[in-house]
């Protein structure tokens, strides 16, 4: 137990992992020791997002936004920190002082939501199981005919809604309000007053989230002409169906170890595959794939090798389009998506933003059908086999080519295939490309590569004035200020606080927010034990306020160029410091002595005595400047 707000701070710092907590947010690329991403607090096109992982920090050097951990979930997620740390030391198990703790009827509405939809998720299971209604043995027949058996359904935890009204209501009435179990979406308001359950006479499939909670629902109809054919939860307090993928939970561990994940449409679909051993596989709840699913996916997979895997339909090509779409459009920035095959097994991870291949198989079939009917071998005989993306939108195009005979209606059939083959950047695999659809058109290559030349003049891409954030460069005096300040962050150091603090004792500082953290960091070396604990001390004390803790991010990032020096080495290297401080203040004053000297008349009693000063001013700048 933590005894003071302080502590539970510190220990909740040491359970975050700040490249975790970012990934759930930006899609992050490992270059050298830091993390690079598109920044989520302005409209970035290139990566101008840098995580530090071994300094707990994040900068981005377009907009200027920093921090650490706590404050990057504070700006993501538009939470107070007080909320925030009470928040994750219920999440980590935390007690929180007592003069801390909130009523708590939020957490406690949330607690129960999902408790009782873990309870109305076994409910349904054990109907099924035990064939206690008389739905049961027709859902039992409906699984069977689609290859789901006993040790399936126990898995998935598959389960039955009753045809009657209030079943579910009635059995969890006895333990749970009916708020708790009209927004965790279970009951609804009847139109003749009173409630009755969301879900009836269906095949009940529960959703669990990536920690395996239950958090809501997807329901097929059981009754040929039942409308709809899918009923699925709303969003909620625990379900958000944009960020939650069906089936990660029992996919992940499959997706680190294959390092790709296949993206299919249906609760089916994932369940049949995983079943048969393709167990990398999700898909969306009800929805068309999000950016925020494609960024919980990067997590889990280092290469970003995504297969689509959507029904061979024109709503399934739509999708499969659509989603390509998507994904490119979160990896934007990051590097080239792969766009021509040398390897199926790059031995450089990192060569691509991201790699989209679509699984296809000719017979039609969706994958739970193929899976069950062809077998798991040859649905992954045409996952080794898949073809990127940009090669399936090719061979659909072409698939079309005995459409258009007359050279007009060619014309505007080579329009559909430019801007595919605009995104090759490799010129020679471009050129081959163009090549190939040439041949298989009859028309000369060096027309397309005209048309091409023509839409890439139209599209070339608006240079933007980006307008920084960031405050105007520092004054040289303020650099140097800064520089000094942060010699008491180097986690290394070879002096102690008190003898860096000694050091510095005649140093003043001009800048307001410096001038605080130089008399805020005085007062915490007196009681933390080392560098790691300051930092975490600073970023609390400061965490509300954005300028400093830009402020403390810089100084951390300055002392980096600090480590590993000797005691020597480190003393130079602060008496420098002080001594170009001392050698720009005086400069400063002595301008500013000149500038009065200059707006005094010379038969004024003022100006002597203004020249004395300059003189001695002068006199010691010079002196001083000898020195260094």
């Amino acid at each position: 137990m933590a005894n003071t707000w302080e502590e539970l701070v510190a220990k909740i710092k040491e359970r975050l992992d700040i490249v975790d907590v970012v990934s759930q947010e930006v899609v992050l690329k490992k270059k050298g020791n830091n993390y690079w991403g598109l920044c989520p607090f302005h409209k970035d096109k290139n990566p101008s997002f840098c995580v530090t992982p071994h300094l707990g920090i994040y900068k981005c050097f377009s907009c200027g936004e920093a921090g650490d951990t706590l404050k990057f979930m504070m700006k993501t997620r538009n939470i107070e920190f007080k909320d925030l740390i009470i928040e994750l030391a219920e999440k980590f198990g935390f007690e929180v002082p007592h003069s801390q703790k909130h009523d708590g009827s939020s957490k406690e509405l949330k607690e129960q939501m999902m408790t009782a939809t873990m309870v109305a998720a076994e409910y349904y299971n054990d109907l099924l199981l035990r064939n206690k209604d008389s739905n049961a043995e027709i859902a039992l027949k409906y699984l069977t005919k689609r290859g789901i058996g006993t040790d399936i359904i126990k898995k998935y935890h598959i389960g039955v809604a009753p045809k009657s009204f209030t079943t579910l209501y009635d059995e969890l009435r006895k333990d749970f309000s009916n708020e708790v179990l009209e927004k965790a979406g279970l009951i609804l308001k009847s139109e003749k007053g009173g409630y009755i359950d969301r879900f009836r006479n269906r095949v009940i499939i529960p959703i669990q989230n990536e920690n395996g909670e239950f958090v809501a629902f997807g329901a097929r109809a059981l009754e040929a002409g039942q409308s709809p054919k899918y009923l699925n939860s709303s969003d909620s307090l625990i379900y958000n169906k944009s960020r939650i993928l069906y089936g990660l939970y029992t996919a992940k561990d499959a997706i680190r170890k294959e390092d790709s994940v296949i993206l299919m449409e249906g609760y089916f679909d994932v369940i049949s595959s995983q079943a048969h051993g393709i167990e990398n596989c999700v898909a969306s709840c009800g929805t068309s794939l999000t950016s925020e699913h494609v960024k919980l996916l990067s997590r889990y997979t280092k290469s970003r090798r995504i297969y689509l895997s959507f029904d061979t339909d024109s709503a399934g090509q739509k999708a499969t389009e659509r989603g390509a779409s998507v994904i490119k459009e979160v990896f934007a920035g990051l590097g080239d998506i792969k766009q021509f095959d040398e390897s199926y097994l790059s031995s450089d991870k990192d060569k691509y933003a991201c790699e989209i291949r679509v699984i296809a198989p000719p017979e039609g079939k969706d994958p739970d059908e193929f899976v069950r009917s062809v077998g798991a071998e040859a649905y992954k005989m045409y996952m080794e086999n898949a073809p990127l993306f940009i090669d399936f939108q090719l061979e659909n195009i072409l698939k079309q080519k005995d459409k258009y005979k007359t050279p007009q209606e060619k014309a505007q059939y080579i329009k559909q295939i430019i801007p595919v083959l605009a995104e090759i950047k490799n010129r020679i695999i471009r050129s081959e490309y163009i090549d190939m659809v040439a041949q298989n058109l009859s028309i000369d290559p060096t027309a397309i590569k005209t048309e091409m030349k023509v839409f890439e003049r139209a599209n070339l891409p608006q240079v933007e004035r980006i307008v920084k954030n960031v405050t105007k460069s520092d004054s040289v005096l303020k650099k140097a200020q800064k520089n000094l300040l942060s010699v008491f962050l180097v986690d290394d150091s070879p002096l102690s606080f008190t003898q860096i603090s000694e050091m510095m004792a005649d140093v003043t500082f001009d800048d307001e927010i410096l001038i605080n953290v130089k008399s805020t960091i005085d007062k915490l070396i007196c009681s933390v034990n080392n560098v790691k604990e300051l930092i975490e001390h600073l970023y609390t004390e400061f965490v509300e306020n954005s300028d400093y803790q830009a402020v403390l991010t810089e100084l951390i990032s300055a002392s980096e160029v600090y480590r590993g020096l000797n005691e020597k080495d480190f003393e130079n290297i602060i008496n420098e410091a002080i001594s170009k401080i001392n050698h720009c203040r005086l400069h400063k004053e002595t301008e500013h002595i000149r500038s009065l000297y200059k707006g005094i008349n010379d038969n004024d009693p003022e100006a002597l005595k203004i020249q004395i000063q300059l003189r001695d001013k002068i006199k010691k700048y010079r002196q001083k400047s000898e020195k260094i």
